[in-house]
């Protein structure tokens, strides 16, 4: 029995925004639990059958996300993102200098790795870098949040949205890289300067005493194999290796070792992100069954509205459904130029950086602060949220326009 379109569009609006708000009121749900639960609704009331629920079920994607989730764990056990951080760190000299290195480091991370994890590992470290120095944290923080999404647009590896578009756009890793990287770049000088003036009695002229990094435990021989791993992985990307395949090959070899028991590798994962990935894509899929695409992708504007007006709607759908939501229903809602896949990848990431809400990353960093006992602001991530999302959107349209 197949549901009516009533339904199934009231079942869908009710799971995308339970995904953008982060939860249902009166019951413990997150996103993954409201992602899945959305989607056997959509599958038990007829809205899309269970044969085509498995066939939307994107394993490409999800299977460059396990990849990625193993190399990101060998090089978290190996200690990589704490001394890469702590050694940037200590060079500081001042507090504009600090952000500074905050910024470069979080965005270059951010670009190899999945911007997620960076943020999981770095806010700690900025967090106990700050105070140690005696200075507010909250501004810092801030810059790591911005910087990750601001960074991770450079490449199909620096986000889960960024990954399923490089899976279905037929863009090459380098040529994801040449077009948007340097936007990436740019779009952390903005980072950079947007925080010193929003926040400008913390970025008074002055110095400090040298930083001391928190001492790290290395373990120098799964580092030096997850760093030639990742190596690897790279060669295989720029060589237009599958990605998917590329990834896998270097979790296996991560995998093969004498050193780190399994258990420790898989107790790193974000196994709710391979969830949510999952279910989103059926309820993509029932979109689809419903006829619902050409009726989003005409309310989005179309193909006929330019890369200013892709740029805009698809900034807007990310702050309304939430980034990644927003790139599954963009992308399969009809036909997209490669110009239009860059502009759907730098958007739904830059909209990121708007609100507290507006991605995980910004969420997780969020949370690390409370945990030790600093609490971050829906206003004061706002401050400077605002700028630089307008400030680097607007780059984006010019800088794609610019480049055909």
């Amino acid at each position: 029995m197949q549901a009516p379109g009533w339904l199934t569009l009231l079942l869908v609006a009710a799971t995308l925004v339970g995904v953008a708000v982060g939860r249902w009121p009166g019951l413990r749900a997150n996103r993954a639990s409201i992602a899945l639960v959305g989607a056997v609704a959509l599958v038990a009331a007829g809205s899309i059958p269970l044969e085509a629920a498995w066939r939307a079920i994107d394993l490409d994607t999800l299977a460059l996300l396990l990849g990625m989730m193993v190399l990101n764990a060998n090089l978290k056990l190996a200690g990589f993102f704490a001394w890469s951080a702590g050694l940037t760190l200590c060079v500081a000299r001042g507090p504009r200098a600090l952000l500074g290195l905050v910024v470069g480091t979080t965005g270059a991370l951010s670009a190899l790795f999945l911007n997620d994890t960076v943020c999981l590992m770095l806010a700690p470290l900025v967090l106990e870098v700050a105070r140690g120095l005696r200075r507010d944290p909250a501004p810092y923080l801030v810059g790591l949040m911005l910087a990750a999404n601001a960074g991770s647009v450079a490449t199909i590896t620096g986000n889960p949205q960024n990954m399923w578009i490089g899976v279905h756009s037929g863009l090459g890793y380098g040529e994801f890289l040449l077009a948007l990287g340097p936007l990436a770049a740019a779009s952390l000088a903005i980072v950079w300067v947007v925080v010193m003036l929003c926040f400008p009695r913390e970025f008074r002229a002055g110095a400090f005493e040298r930083v001391e990094p928190p001492p790290v435990r290395i373990l120098r021989p799964l580092l030096v194999k997850s760093l030639s791993v990742s190596a690897l992985l790279l060669v295989l990307l720029f060589a237009r290796v599958p990605f998917s395949l590329a990834a896998l090959a270097a979790a296996a070899l991560l995998l093969v070792t004498r050193r780190v028991d399994p258990e420790r590798v898989f107790a790193e994962f974000d196994w709710q992100l391979l969830v949510f990935f999952a279910a989103l894509f059926v309820v993509t899929g029932a979109i689809g069954e419903a006829g619902l695409a050409a009726g989003l992708e005409h309310a989005l504007g179309g193909a006929g509205s330019g890369l200013g007006g892709r740029v805009a709607s698809t900034a807007l759908l990310s702050n309304l459904v939430s980034n990644v939501p927003a790139v599954l229903l963009v992308g399969t809602a009809g036909e997209l130029t490669r110009p239009e896949w860059l502009a759907l990848a730098a958007a739904s990431t830059l909209a990121g950086n708007l609100t507290l809400l507006g991605s995980v990353s910004n969420l997780i960093v969020v949370e690390e602060g409370r945990r030790a006992g600093l609490r971050l602001t829906f206003l004061a991530h706002l401050r400077a949220g605002v700028p630089v999302t307008l400030l680097t959107l607007l780059l984006a349209w010019a800088w794609l326009a610019a480049a055909g």
